[in-house]
């Protein structure tokens, strides 16, 4: 049995299968997001990327105002909101609206990467890099427009202010890692797609922890890429779809995601490159049992409190059963059966 009890949640890019509208694949994340609170899920997040046709969680506050809407309970936030895009006033203003609207169930991810390519992120912001290495400053001033303090300020974000949005420090690699320990900051870690640093980052930020009036002690989260099936070999052959966007990622290819077929040598050899390898580390694809033991030996390995899961597969009926089946397998992984 494990020391503590892991959270679990989901994280959502609102990923476009071939042949589907935006609005069908928005659909799918409601119906997702409704599962999710049914079955023990912590938090469903949302992750902001613009200009790619395979993703359609570009406009991440909207998005999460729908699921939020949509569902009761469970926590609704951002996995994340990718600031040096972004006024830290407007968006102040836009997480403080859905913290009002929506009370103790909003959460707010901030991120320092563009979520983009480089040319699209100069069009979003022309002074993006400007202000990515200005990160540390930029949360600053989203703190403190979500003050209390600061409706004695000239420039305020009058609608955030006293409101409960937790912040918490994303990053995929070590340097996020040293600012969420200094501010004493919750720390999400993007290893569902860059592990490298895993490990290096989440000692950095839980050897320098600095206790803060939001986090008496430090609180960590790990994305993995889970697919779940009955068995095995139909896991295997839906991940074809996960492995292809992986690929497509690689190579500059921004297209929706395609169905699975079946895997031929030439692929297999292709998802052996170390490039996909690297990204797919903590890809944890198969039956629950085979899923339950990667699961429990990465939280072994990591020491992390919770984990945040991205699905990639192309049909939202083998989405809506890897997301049923993972729920069982936390329950199992935090009661010991």
């Amino acid at each position: 049995m494990l020391k503590k009890e892991i959270a679990y949640s989901i994280l959502d890019l609102a990923v476009v299968s071939q042949g589907k509208s935006f609005r069908q694949t928005f659909e799918d994340s409601v119906t997702i997001a409704k599962l999710a609170e049914l079955t023990g899920y912590k938090r469903y997040w949302l992750a902001e990327h613009h200009n790619m046709d395979a993703i359609g969680s570009s406009a991440t506050s909207i998005l999460i105002g729908k699921i939020a809407e949509e569902t009761q309970h469970i926590r609704v936030g951002s996995g994340g909101i990718m600031l040096p895009n972004h006024s830290p006033l407007i968006v102040a203003e836009q997480f403080g609206t859905l913290g009002t609207l929506y009370p103790n169930r909003i959460d707010l991810g901030l991120g320092r990467a563009p979520g983009t390519d480089q040319a699209t992120a100069s069009a979003i912001r022309s002074d993006f890099y400007e202000a990515a290495m200005h990160f540390p400053a930029e949360v600053q001033k989203i703190q403190d427009y979500f003050s209390v303090e600061n409706k004695h300020e000239s420039v305020r974000a009058n609608v955030a202010e006293g409101v409960d949005v937790p912040l918490y420090i994303l990053g995929s690699s070590t340097t996020s890692a040293y600012l969420a320990a200094e501010k004493g900051l919750p720390y999400a870690f993007a290893s569902h797609f860059s592990s490298a640093q895993l490990l290096d980052a989440l000692k950095i930020y839980k050897t320098q922890f600095q206790p803060s009036t939001t986090l008496a002690k430090s609180y960590t989260i790990a994305g993995i890429s889970v697919i779940i099936a009955d068995t095995d070999e139909e896991a295997e052959f839906l991940s074809t779809s996960y492995y292809s966007r992986v690929i497509g990622i690689l190579t500059g290819d921004r297209n929706p995601l395609e169905p699975p077929f079946e895997i031929t040598d030439e692929f297999r050899n292709m998802i052996q490159h170390p490039s996909v390898q690297q990204m797919s580390k903590y890809a944890f694809i198969g039956n629950k049992e085979t899923v339950n033991k990667k699961v429990k030996a990465f939280i072994e390995q990591t020491g992390v409190d919770e984990l945040i899961v991205a699905t990639h597969v192309f049909d939202v009926k083998d989405r809506v059963k890897s997301v049923e089946l993972f729920a069982e397998v936390m329950k199992e992984v935090n009661g010991g059966e």
